[in-house]
């Protein structure tokens, strides 16, 4: 039996590289994302996408870190670099900014994620892991990789697969696989038309979770051969990992809850709606993921800003948040926040209602405006008077984007404002 003592465990991580894979776009996001990469879009109040992943690796005792990025990675860039200088590099412990630089011919940028780390080889060599995580940097989820690296050497895998159980139609969003009894991976579709149930549960399909735990001298040879096949879009979902199943020992990991043994929190917030849903997930009393546990904190990059306000008290200007999350240097000033979550240095002016809306920092939202079910980005200027979320087809009549399930979508360009793109 495999020692699985935290000393072992760290002795696994202590050998293991991550490398994120942060460098996607994430359209499905919209406008969102039309100044920022997906794992730079704002999350939670006070964090990032990418602060789940980064925060896993150091919670995990996994410290050698790369970031791979690509898309509009300005924003992404300036986060990592102001918030995640943490680590010690005299103990050897890094977090790398791997940006597509075309190390390999002058001509390529990243062309799938298999690709984004082969143009990174002689990088992942030089910090000579035995084990190397590769990992999606646009979900949100609290994991401990050392129990997945530890179980991928008990089995005796030259690849694991994180996965969960999602609904059958959302796994078309997935790389789909089928195990058998011992969990080892048979099959593996990219994103099906048609996923493979479970057996015995014919609802619902096992589904990548974008992680993979790799012995370091399989990954490189197997990186070599993909990049030299014709044919190839070098991709690990669609065409490295399906090569493999039949000749390598594969095997998948089920994401689990430690305590109850159930499925395991994990969002995909790569939609509009999704976004929305997650974010307002975290506004309940007992949400699915706590924020507030101690013992797995998200770490982050935060400016030094005041505590938040509440001002005036009359009957029709009282300043009052209620089931709603409010991050510091907030001022709600005579206004009424329900059931939302605002992120830093928003401020709601008088005689405004917000209920069922995720702000993004350094919103103004003007007097007398009434925003319902909506997301309002970073640094928008609601002129007085607004109305949002009351009528998707007068707010889709103004410019605004609708979502398929009426989460109305306001960026400071459909407003007519000029803002810093930085975001």
């Amino acid at each position: 039996m495999l020692d699985k003592s935290p000393r072992f465990v760290s002795r696994l991580t202590r050998n293991t590289l991550a490398v994120i894979l942060a460098g996607g776009r994430g359209s499905r996001l919209k406008h969102l994302t039309k100044w920022r990469s997906k794992p730079a879009v704002h999350f939670g109040g006070k964090f990032r996408i990418v602060d789940f992943p980064l925060s896993n690796c150091v919670n995990s005792g996994i410290r050698r870190i790369g970031v791979l990025t690509q898309y509009k990675a300005h924003s992404l860039i300036l986060h990592i670099q102001r918030g995640w200088g943490i680590l010690r590099g005299e103990f050897g412990e890094f977090v790398e900014l791997w940006p597509a630089q075309q190390r390999i011919t002058e001509e390529a940028w990243y062309a799938g994620t298999a690709d984004a780390v082969y143009q990174n080889l002689d990088i992942i060599r030089n910090h000579n892991p035995d084990y190397i995580l590769v990992l999606a940097g646009d979900h949100i989820y609290k994991m401990d990789y050392g129990a997945m690296v530890a179980h991928h050497v008990e089995m005796g895998a030259d690849i694991t697969v994180g996965c969960i159980e999602v609904d059958l139609e959302l796994a078309k969003q997935f790389g789909v696989m089928s195990v058998d009894a011992e969990n080892r991976v048979r099959s593996f579709l990219e994103k099906p038309d048609r996923p493979e149930p479970l057996p015995g549960h014919q609802d619902q399909a096992l589904a990548s979770m974008g992680i993979y735990v790799f012995n370091s001298g399989f990954l490189f040879e197997q990186l070599i051969k993909d990049a030299d096949k014709p044919g190839s879009t070098h991709d690990f979902g669609k065409d490295m990992i399906p090569d493999v199943i039949a000749r390598y020992r594969v095997m998948a990991y089920p994401f689990r809850d430690a305590r109850s043994g159930g499925q395991a929190y994990w969002r995909d917030v790569g939609t509009v709606d999704a976004f929305w849903e997650a974010n307002q997930e975290l506004i309940g009393v007992t949400p699915p993921l706590n924020l507030y546990d101690e013992t797995w904190p998200i770490w982050t990059y935060q400016e030094q800003l005041p505590p938040a306000k509440f001002v005036f008290d009359d009957d029709e200007r009282r300043g009052m948040a209620v089931d709603s999350m409010v991050s510091g240097g907030c001022v709600i000033s005579g206004a009424r926040v329900r059931h939302s979550l605002l992120f830093s240095n928003v401020r709601v002016n008088s005689y405004a209602y917000v209920k069922d809306s995720v702000v993004l920092p350094s919103v103004d939202v003007g007097r007398n405006c009434e925003i319902r079910r909506s997301i309002i980005d970073r640094g928008c200027r609601l002129p007085e008077g607004l109305t949002l979320g009351l009528d998707p087809e007068a707010d889709a009549a103004k410019g605004f984007y609708v979502s398929e399930g009426g989460v109305t979508l306001v960026t400071p360009e459909m407003l007519g404002q000029e803002t810093n793109r930085v975001r």
